[in-house]
């Protein structure tokens, strides 16, 4: 490798490091990393800025104004307390039932906002029935994370893939969804079977708790309705975007500006609830990975992995399947995404068909991140919100159940890339 190569290496290796640690915030870290490859003149700005994929930042963008005025109608505790009521109480029902309500939604918004709403949500939940929340919370985790592989806007590995492939709302739904219904039906079936001992609640404190959700938390209906029918017209703009000859990003900014023209909202105050942060870190990791791109480390490594599958598209599917798994569970999956993305493309340039390859990594990064509490940022926000809450998840007790959920959950997706794709 040349200087350039080392130097980005070891710039990328600390990055990496430094985000897994979180001594510092890793937006911080990510824009530092990025703007120092600049400065060693690895890559000049222009390209460096060019880099930025502004089709992903304004798609995070609008859905974020989307879910941001949704959660402020008080629509998502609306959903819990319905589902409190819908289980009449029952622990073990009540959590299939919250995991389902967090898949579903996790799919439309994406994992990280859900589950920043869904989870004082589940406190209060936990705190009516008088039982422990871990069980409720570790499941919410494993459901956003299952729920928001399924389309391109429910994980942000997923629209990193999208933006980059070219790939639409309508292709993740049509491939990916099938596999992730399967995947969730397991899945429920081993919280079931893991919890349905430890969840047992009186039949008095179980009726007064469905009683006591019976209470209005609609905050202003009229804005819901409104919110909702907005984003019933985004996703079917999704769906049909590639027909219209327009971006994901451009349905999703048009959906936030109707919403916030038709419900009156303060653009500044609305605009407030934009996770800036969570874009500028994406800032940073699109630099990060050009300057890989642009040393050719990311050329070696694809050229490398197509000599060690021999061509083989089997064997490079369950390959990218498997191994984005496995890194997804040690390090957070959307900087492990954006690097990978480029060494698929190679890949596909080298030969072997690039779809599976696509699907593999999208199913390998987002699944993969079930497996420990610093796999997906999804993780991280629910364990830190439960933390502050006074109820601490600790490490080896996510792995338990995790293990489970991750083998069980990419062994499926490895028969079904299998049989629909290499067969």
């Amino acid at each position: 490798m040349t200087m350039d190569a080392w130097i980005t290496a070891a710039i990328f290796i600390v990055v990496y490091a430094l985000i897994a640690w979180e001594r510092w915030d890793r937006t911080l870290v990510a824009i530092i990393g990025g703007l120092v490859v600049v400065l060693f003149g690895i890559v000049d700005q222009e390209k460096a800025f060019a880099a930025i994929d502004l089709n992903v930042i304004f798609l995070l963008v609008g859905m974020m104004v989307i879910a941001s005025v949704l959660a402020r109608t008080g629509f998502f505790d609306w959903l819990a307390i319905e589902s409190v009521i819908f289980s009449h109480g029952h622990p073990v029902r009540l959590l299939i039932i919250l995991a389902t309500v967090t898949a579903v939604v996790s799919a439309f918004i994406d994992n990280v906002t859900t589950v920043v709403l869904m989870t004082p949500i589940t406190l209060s939940v936990a705190k009516r029935l008088d039982i422990s929340p871990k069980p409720y919370l570790i499941a919410a985790i494993f459901a956003s994370n299952i729920g928001g592989t399924a389309t391109l806007i429910g994980d942000p590995p997923n629209i990193l893939i999208g933006s980059a492939a070219g790939l639409g709302f309508d292709a993740f739904l049509v491939n990916l969804a099938p596999v992730i219904v399967i995947v969730f039906v397991v899945f429920a079936g081993i919280m079931w079977f893991s919890f349905r001992r430890h969840l047992k609640v009186p039949d008095e404190r179980r009726l007064a708790a469905v009683e006591r959700t019976e209470e209005s938390v609609i905050k202003d209906r009229p804005l819901m309705i409104k919110s909702l029918i907005v984003t019933g017209f985004t996703i079917v703009g999704f769906l049909v975007h590639s027909a219209l000859g327009i971006q994901p990003a451009t349905v999703a900014m048009l959906g936030a500006a109707v919403l916030m023209l038709v419900g009156g909202l303060d653009v500044h105050r609305t605009l407030k609830d934009v996770e800036w942060s969570t874009l500028f870190f994406f800032v940073g990791l699109f630099i990060l990975v050009e300057a890989l791109i642009e040393v050719g480390i990311v050329a070696n490594i694809a050229n490398w992995m197509a000599e060690a599958t021999r061509g083989e598209p089997t064997v490079a599917t369950l390959a990218i399947l498997w191994f984005s798994a496995g890194v997804s569970a040690i390090i957070d999956n959307i900087p492990y995404t954006a690097t990978a993305i480029p060494i698929v493309q190679h890949l596909g340039a080298s030969g072997i068909p690039i779809e599976p390859l696509w699907w593999a990594l999208a199913l390998g990064a987002c699944l993969g991140g079930n497996l420990t509490i610093i796999g997906a940022s999804a993780n991280v926000v629910v364990v830190n919100i439960s933390e502050r809450a006074g109820d601490r998840i600790r490490f080896v007790d996510f792995l338990r159940y995790g293990s489970v959920t991750v083998l069980s959950s990419v062994g499926i997706c490895t028969v079904y890339l299998w049989v629909r794709y290499l067969a």
